[in-house]
């Protein structure tokens, strides 16, 4: 491995860290790390590739949490949505998408930052709706971890059922989304070498992020996912002008 891909191993690790620790995986911060060292189109297949080991990581360590009846209203539509995102991918350009997407979650999440007390109802509406946004941003510009992440917080789920119903959701939509780039060659041969690396960074990640999750109460839980998500979407943002 050349010394850039140690780099994007090690900064790898840290988002995988943060990703398990704000709950909804850390392709939010992925995908703007891998775009410093990839092409759009490989960091798509990359990120897939990854997110499949890394939620079967979280899947396994947060397992008694998940919430079956909220993985199924928003995770069919997320998983139907996402192929349909990254079909279109093909076709269209995603760089005005990806700005607006940034510009509706920090709108988002300072809302909840202001309601932060008020509950978002499990309606079937809300978790359908959070499922077909946040699948079809994922399959279109890579991350919709964010969208989930709105909608889970608004819940004010407990965390390990944050974090594991999350990752359940998120494994059939990297799944999915992983077929078709794939598929249309997003992933080549020459970066085979990094799953073992992946693989790695997805455990060692999601195992750091549970012992900090010990010592986070679930208020301090709500603050982070949405520092989080207006950070990076912040970040974006401002890169995309700059």
């Amino acid at each position: 491995m050349t010394e850039n891909y140690y780099l994007f191993v090690i900064l790898a690790l840290v988002c995988e860290i943060i990703g398990t620790v704000s709950g909804f995986g850390s392709s939010i911060l992925f995908v703007p790390v891998a775009s410093m060292f990839f092409d759009f189109k490989t960091v798509l297949g990359i990120t897939a590739v990854f997110h499949v080991f890394s939620n079967l990581s979280k899947i396994a360590l947060f397992r008694k949490g998940i919430d079956k009846n909220i993985a199924l209203k928003l995770g069919i539509p997320a998983v139907v949505f996402v192929i349909i995102g990254a079909w279109l991918t093909t076709f269209i350009p995603v760089k005005i998408m990806e700005l607006y997407m940034n510009l509706i979650l920090v709108v988002l999440a300072i809302y909840l930052f202001a309601n932060f007390n008020k509950e978002l109802k499990q309606t079937d509406t809300n978790l359908y709706g959070g499922g077909v946004l946040s699948g079809f941003l994922a399959g279109l510009v890579g991350t919709g971890g964010a969208i989930r992440g709105i909608t889970l917080a608004a819940f004010h789920l407990p965390k390990d059922t944050f974090i594991a119903t999350s990752a359940l959701i998120d494994l059939g939509v990297d799944s999915s989304r992983a077929i078709v780039y794939i598929s249309n060659g997003y992933f080549k041969e020459q970066y085979l070498l990094l799953i073992p690396f992946l693989i790695g960074i997805s455990i060692v990640g999601s195992y750091l992020g549970k012992i900090i999750l010990k010592h986070t109460s679930e208020k301090a839980f709500r603050y982070i996912v949405l520092s989080i998500i207006v950070i990076t979407s912040v970040f974006e943002t401002v890169k995309y002008f700059w």
